[in-house]
């Protein structure tokens, strides 16, 4: 069998005889040999009886979400390609041919895009506005900045994929954000991706959506955070460090007024914070990249194996006891500067110019330290690197 048409379904009785029909129609029209899969998510409404009638598959899936519901249907489909698509009768799909013909082309996944950058027509009515002009552009141009893809509409449920190579990714995401999920895995798996423009038409149910806009869209946000620690760790770190170090550094020879306003002391201390925040985020990217490429959850880095390579613990080691002892070094002068007044009241702005480096120091010696040896345990469980040799 060629197609699967995929719906995921809970309490669609409504609108699915029609969204069945018409995907048989497109079938038929597209001269393949295919079903049409409903997967059904716990209906209370009579749903699959309506299903079967209409002349399609049902195939139960007991645990609860969307992205269950999908990744059940897709282990259950018969088809080597599978288009997958609302209930709702949100999407047309009599627009099969358009899709079955980039999959037969080789890719292995095509994305529908309903917005106009993409080609697509959204009808009056079709969604709402928060949805059209901030939910679905903003998370879907984070998508791109992230895993840079070509992908104009993350979230458009209509799309088709060949079926083996979507099990390969092994999707797991139970909830909405599998939409998220299925385009992220596969850039890092480096599937083939193309889209194709489609029409968003008015949902025809009479009740609310089974989309709850600000929690699946944290949910979508927060998938794609935790699968770029580019973006998540490394790229706020970096800025934090840059920023602390520029204050600390300003700051450390004395006082500094910029018009009416003095910085000292206390904004030493904000800028030393900072810096160690900053330089944590960097580890937690390094950590977290190197994790994710040890279990396979993304492809080999590269810069992460040459990190490895090296002597990174013993460097590490090296570097932080260094920080740490000029931060030893640095509360001895402050140590001795006390001791000189018998251990009496201190000047706070002179006294904490020198505890201030001395902490400062010492808390990123520790940091590089503990992080060194973090990764290198990480390292011991990475998969080897293989390489193709001539001959």
């Amino acid at each position: 069998m060629e197609v699967t048409i995929l719906m995921p379904c809970l309490n669609e009785a409504e609108t699915l005889s029609g969204c069945v029909e018409e995907a048989l129609a497109g079938i038929r029209a597209a001269g393949c040999d295919g079903e049409v899969l409903i997967a059904d998510n716990g209906s209370t409404d009579g749903s699959p009886e309506i299903a079967r009638q209409a002349g399609a598959r049902v195939v139960s899936v007991p645990e609860r979400g969307y992205g269950s519901a999908l990744i059940g249907g897709i282990q259950a489909a018969r088809g080597r390609y599978i288009l997958m698509g609302d209930a709702d009768g949100s999407y047309d799909f009599g627009e099969l041919p358009k899709f079955l013909a980039r999959l037969r082309a080789g890719a292995d996944l095509v994305m529908g895009c309903r917005f106009p950058r993409g080609g697509g027509t959204i009808m009056p009515g079709a969604m709402p506005w928060k949805h059209r002009w901030l939910g679905n552009p903003v998370l879907s141009w984070l998508g791109r900045l992230f895993f840079r893809t070509p992908v104009d509409d993350f979230h458009c449920g209509l799309r088709a994929f060949n079926r083996d190579a979507m099990l390969r990714l092994e999707l797991t995401c139970p909830g909405m954000e599998l939409a998220s999920e299925m385009i992220v895995k596969a850039v890092l798996g480096n599937l083939k991706i193309d889209q194709a423009p489609v029409t968003l038409r008015p949902d025809r149910r009479n009740r609310p959506p089974h989309l709850r806009s600000f929690r699946d869209g944290w949910r979508h946000l927060r998938f794609l955070l935790l699968f770029s620690p580019r973006w998540l760790f490394f790229m706020p770190g970096l800025f934090l460090m840059a920023v602390g170090l520029l204050g600390f550094l300003l700051l450390l020879p004395g006082p500094l007024t910029v018009g009416a306003v003095t910085f000292d002391t206390n904004t030493l201390l904000v800028c030393a914070m900072t810096l160690l925040v900053g330089t944590q985020a960097v580890f937690f990217a390094l950590q977290a990249k190197a994790y994710a490429t040890s279990v396979g959850l993304m492809r080999p880095d590269p810069r992460i194996e040459r990190l490895f390579g090296i002597a990174y613990l013993e460097i590490s080691t090296a570097v932080g006891l260094v920080l740490m002892l000029i931060g030893v070094a640095y509360l001895l002068v402050a140590t001795t500067v006390w001791e000189k007044t018998n251990f009496g009241p201190l000047s706070y702005s002179d006294s904490l110019r020198t505890v201030i480096p001395g902490v400062t120091a010492i808390a990123l010696g520790a940091q590089v330290l503990f992080s060194g040896f973090a990764l290198a345990v990480i390292g011991l469980f990475r998969r080897p690197v293989v390489v193709d040799r001539p001959g």
